[in-house]
């Protein structure tokens, strides 16, 4: 049978699309297929269901998410009864429910439905479903001590019609006022109560929202700068330095079009990051002539500058009613409110409550869940060498709204900032360094130089070496300031490992540094060694390799079965090339025999159940192998590409394994989420070094 988990109110404006994203969130770590349903709906687009569609990569189709629009709805109810309508929307239901493991129900809004008893139908409506209720209450500018009786109201309301309520959610609290309400409203509850502060930048809206509300037209800009959060609006009329000390970090500047020294002054504001703003929007449908927009391109490259034609005083009533709405065109919105939710809401104890059975398969939207739930769970300090290139910044972006490690920037402090502001990145609590400057390079020369002493490398020479981002930050990982380090999205290879060698050195057990790439396929997950740094292992090599990928494998959730791969299985064949392999399983087997090895072996009998059964029957790796061993760089290299390209693969790596501390390579390709993985795959690694 289906399970589904209702999510539902007692009122409008509680903000449920956080608590709703951040159940599909849970529910997707767990099963494949998730489907969901709104029984009511609005006209025009369904835009949570687009955000969650493009997100979480649903093929359902849009047509079968919605039950009836409100006033199909309410003419039903008017005409035939309440009967009638639930049982319309019970029959719609179970047409989604049939092709999927789990539904997550959207419960109505409360917003001009013109439904009588709107909580007791969404509870019927959730019991005719078979449906577990999480119901939110909304907290925004109510004292604490009504929020409190609110909720406890609204559990009894659910609870007295029959539901079974898994949890209730208390979102939009005064910041001041959630820890203490968090402790305070449990009282003669007995289920879960998770309490969530209000997000200025969830309400906020992007100043693309601004733009089309208001019919404006982008005279300047681009969609880095269109998708910023307004977080405040500054009205101009002052004289240019008193209006400066009026802008707020992300504010959207609201000037009439005429008065260019306020366009010029708050862009030039924005530049040196004091304070970065939204945007800079024009009244009056004035705009500056073209030498003014011309500087104010090169002063604040990608920062929207907006015509619109009202005056001050309707733009400003219309801004203040706009609130900011989560959907597939803000998808930093969306990670700040994952963030908010993993933040306050006991993820674990909600899933089990959720009784939601793991599917045997483990996609990649799995896997990258995973990956970022482990690192979260017991923090740690990443040191990010390239930290003015955009797409670390990116990343940095996510990682930090999700609240999933902490991170250390290297680089220009100013440049780093500007670009930061040019992309609407709030860096206030990162610690960004520039070795060129930093308190630190005399010390980390002398430590340089005391450890390279025996390559005759004196202080002075160590003092230019660790100005280099890549010396310096694995120079903070060897010292305990970081916990690991992820570099070479704009670095080669050798650049970003050679410190690593010479400074943080292999683990005592370790023979050679190797790599591994976590090939997430649609179904599992696989683990590909060596395939980035070592061209021709030899037997003790190569052997050495398995033992750590299955060690890495292991620590990230993947039960170690070592294919060691060959042109040849078993006693079929012979040459240099099949003995080198036979040599490493052998030694694999004696050293480890806890392992389970098999090898050597071709691809198809390692990872085909057919084949594995005609070539190696008896075998307990053949068929089901999940650490596939290459013999030498030109095969392994080749074919994580080819299988990455020819069957869609996420491709997460080179994960480096060998050395006492973690240090990780990008690819110049990485995309954002790529060096998301990697970051994320670091901080886990310094979990196990702890």
């Amino acid at each position: 049978m289906t399970r589904s988990v209702y999510v539902t109110g007692i009122d409008r404006g509680d903000g449920r699309q956080v608590v709703e994203l951040g159940v599909m969130e849970l529910l997707t770590r767990q099963v494949d297929r998730v489907g969901v349903f709104r029984p009511l709906v609005h006209s025009g687009p369904d835009r949570l269901f687009e955000l969650l569609r493009a997100r979480y990569r649903l093929s359902q189709s849009p047509e079968t998410v919605h039950g009836l629009d409100y006033h199909e709805a309410s003419a039903i109810q008017a005409e035939k009864g309440t009967d009638e309508l639930v049982s319309r929307l019970v029959e719609r239901f179970h047409q989604v429910s049939r092709a999927y493991e789990v539904v997550l129900v959207l419960g109505s809004d409360y917003a001009d439905t013109q439904l009588p008893d709107e909580l007791a139908l969404n509870a019927r409506l959730a019991n005719e479903f078979g449906a577990s209720v999480i119901a939110v209450v909304g907290g925004k500018d109510q004292p604490a001590e009504s929020v409190r009786a609110e909720t406890h109201n609204a559990y009894r309301a659910y609870a007295g019609l029959g539901c079974d309520v898994l949890a209730m959610v208390v979102n939009r609290v005064a910041p001041e006022d959630r820890d203490a309400l968090a402790e305070r409203i449990v009282e003669r509850l007995t289920v879960p109560v998770y309490v969530l502060p209000d997000e200025p930048a969830l309400s906020a809206p992007t100043v693309a929202q601004v733009t089309a509300a208001l019919g404006g037209t982008v005279l300047l800009g681009d969609d880095a700068g269109l998708a910023r959060d307004a977080l405040d609006f500054v009205f101009g009329g002052a004289m240019l330095p008193r209006f400066l000390k009026a802008l707020t970090p992300g504010c959207m500047v609201v000037t009439p079009g005429d008065r260019a020294d306020l366009v010029v002054g708050s862009l030039a504001a924005h530049s040196a990051g004091t304070p970065p703003i939204a945007g800079v929007l024009l009244t009056l449908d004035e705009r500056p002539g073209d030498e003014i927009l011309q500087l104010a391109a090169r002063l604040a490259p990608g920062t929207p500058v907006v015509s619109v034609p009202g005056g001050s005083f309707p733009t400003a009533g219309e801004l203040f009613a706009l609130e900011g709405k989560l959907n597939a065109a803000t998808p930093r919105k969306a990670e700040t409110a994952l963030g908010l939710f993993e933040r306050h809401v006991d993820t674990t104890a909600l899933l089990e409550r959720v009784s939601v059975a793991r599917t045997g398969r483990v996609t990649p939207m799995m896997f990258e869940h995973d990956l970022l739930e482990q690192a979260r769970a017991d923090r740690r300090r990443v040191v990010l060498p390239e930290g003015s290139e955009e797409r670390v910044l990116r990343a940095a972006d996510v990682l930090l709204r999700r609240d999933v490690c902490d991170l250390t920037l290297l680089g220009d402090v100013d440049l780093i900032r500007k670009k930061a502001a040019d992309l609407g990145i709030d860096l206030a609590d990162t610690r960004i360094v520039d070795p060129q400057t930093s308190e630190l390079r005399q010390t980390f020369a002398e430590r340089y130089a005391q450890l390279r002493a025996h390559r005759g490398v004196t202080v002075e020479l160590a003092f230019d070496v660790v100005s280099d981002v890549n010396y310096f930050g694995t120079l903070m990982v060897q010292e305990g300031l970081a916990h690991g380090m992820v570099s070479g999205s704009v670095h080669s290879t050798a650049a970003t490992i050679r410190p690593a060698f010479e400074i943080i050195k292999t683990k005592p057990d370790a023979r050679i540094v190797s790599s591994v790439f976590f090939m997430c396929l649609a179904d599992k997950v696989l683990v590909y060694g060596d395939c980035a740094v070592n061209p021709d292992p030899d037997a003790e090599q190569l052997s050495d390799i398995a033992v750590q990928s299955a060690a890495t494998a292991a620590r990230f959730g993947v039960d170690p079965r070592i294919a060691m791969l060959s042109y040849s299985t078993g006693t079929s064949g012979s040459g240099a090339d099949v003995e080198k392999v036979r040599e490493a399983t052998e030694r694999v087997r004696s050293a480890r025999p806890d392992l389970l090895i098999e090898g050597p072996i071709q691809y198809d009998a390692a990872v085909e159940p057919t084949v594995a059964a005609t070539k190696m029957p008896e075998s307990q790796v053949a068929g089901q192998a999940t650490v596939l061993i290459f013999p030498d760089l030109n095969t392994g290299n080749n074919t994580y590409k080819a299988v990455q390209r020819s069957a869609g693969a996420v491709a997460v790596g080179p994960v480096l394994q060998g050395l006492r501390k973690p240090v990780n390579d990008l690819s110049r390709g990485a995309l954002v989420q790529d060096i998301v993985n990697t970051v994320a795959i670091t901080a886990i690694q310094a979990q196990g070094e702890e």
